[in-house]
């Protein structure tokens, strides 16, 4: 049996218990940081103007950066590897390209995490429509953008295929949406009264804006097959209540028309046989 030298036992264990002590120092200084800033952001954005979004891509950056710095002292402990290392970066030109490659898509999604917080084109709590998707701005991280939809679903949608989508934000400047809800009244029905029961019903609305460049109009859109068709327009306070306001205002419309004698045609056609046409 081979006896190990009492020395390279206590050079082994010494570099362990040093690896050990840097790894720890590493995980809770993180942790510390991570909170602290976390804690700064939940105070400064009650006191101060503080981005959210910027801030959390930045804390995110400055937690990965402080493990990459202990991954870089652990590897500097550890003795010969800091040559071995170097030596195998510098004749590693082929493996890098292929290692490259295959973090095409993670790299891309980080530039992408980045190029979000410094152009931010959306900010964690907006209203946002993007792939067909519609909800608010829950998280932004170096990879993936969560969003909170309707439905109360997470979905979280790659940074790299934002940066390349378009996306349509209802919060970036002002809260107030123009709206649009469409009618038909059928052709015998009474076009004038027709108009004014809906301009009536949107302007008794709570969350319908009125002013002298935002009054509700109700315009003739079409003479369809079956119907006239109208398409009525009117701002609302913000994008989250708007599909509702207009779900209101349709029933309380519908309502009136009843009541009131304007007709809501359906689809009909008149089938004439052949047979018929030739004995007449």
């Amino acid at each position: 049996m081979t006896n190990v030298p009492t020395e390279t036992v206590y050079s082994l264990g010494y570099t362990t218990i040093k690896i050990s002590i840097a790894l720890i120092a590493t995980v809770i200084v993180a942790q510390i940081i991570d909170r602290a800033l976390a804690a700064y952001l939940k105070f400064a954005s009650g006191k101060l103007k503080v981005d959210a979004t910027t801030y959390t891509v930045v804390r995110r950056i400055i937690i990965v950066t402080i493990y990459l710095i202990g991954v870089t002292v652990v590897i500097s402990i550890i003795p010969g590897l800091p040559d071995l290392v170097f030596a195998m970066a510098v004749s590693a030109g082929i493996g890098a390209i292929i290692i490259g490659l295959a973090l095409q898509g993670t790299l891309s999604n980080v530039f992408g995490g980045l190029s979000i917080a410094i152009s931010r084109p959306f900010r964690v709590g907006d209203v946002v429509e993007m792939e067909n998707e519609y909800g608010n701005i829950e998280d932004i991280t170096l990879r993936h953008t969560v969003i909170r939809t309707w439905q109360n679903k997470r979905v979280i949608i790659p940074n790299s295929r934002i940066s390349v989508d378009t996306v349509i934000n209802w919060t970036i400047d002002e809260l107030a949406v123009l709206w649009a809800v469409d009618f038909g009244i059928s052709y015998d029905s009474d076009l004038d009264l027709a108009r004014s029961i809906i301009v009536d019903e949107i302007n008794q609305h709570p969350d319908v804006i009125h002013g002298e460049d935002r009054e509700a109009k109700v315009r003739v859109t079409e003479l369809g097959d079956f119907a006239v068709n109208l398409k009525a327009t009117f701002w609302v306070t913000d994008r989250p209540t708007a599909w509702g306001t207009g779900a209101e205002i349709r029933e309380s419309v519908k309502k009136r028309f009843d009541k009131e004698g304007v007709e809501i045609p359906f689809p009909y056609r008149t089938i004439v046989y052949k047979k018929d046409m030739e004995q007449r």
